[in-house]
């Protein structure tokens, strides 16, 4: 699978709330501004997981179509348990 510039940017601004969210710990603020922080990272990880697997099914989708195949319902259900499995 290609990992195009919008997948990596949300990766990377991931990893910039993680080293703000440490700089926070580091310099002892308020626990509730930390778990604000934290959660924040979490439902930003969890929106990059649905574009990365709908990204994929969408592409397998289409090469499935191309190849002749039919039968999705298995691609549908691999995508399905793969954001099952990230909660």
């Amino acid at each position: 699978m290609e990992y195009n510039e919008q997948m990596k940017n949300r990766v990377k601004r991931i990893e910039g709330q993680l080293r703000g969210i440490l700089k926070m710990m580091e310099e002892e603020k308020d626990c509730k501004e930390v778990i604000t922080q934290l959660s924040a990272t979490r439902t930003a990880i969890d929106r990059t997981i649905g574009v990365v697997v709908s990204s994929n099914l969408v592409e397998c989708v289409r090469i499935a179509a191309a190849s002749g195949e039919k039968n999705t319902e298995e691609l549908v259900k691999e995508a399905v348990n793969l954001l099952v499995k990230s909660r």
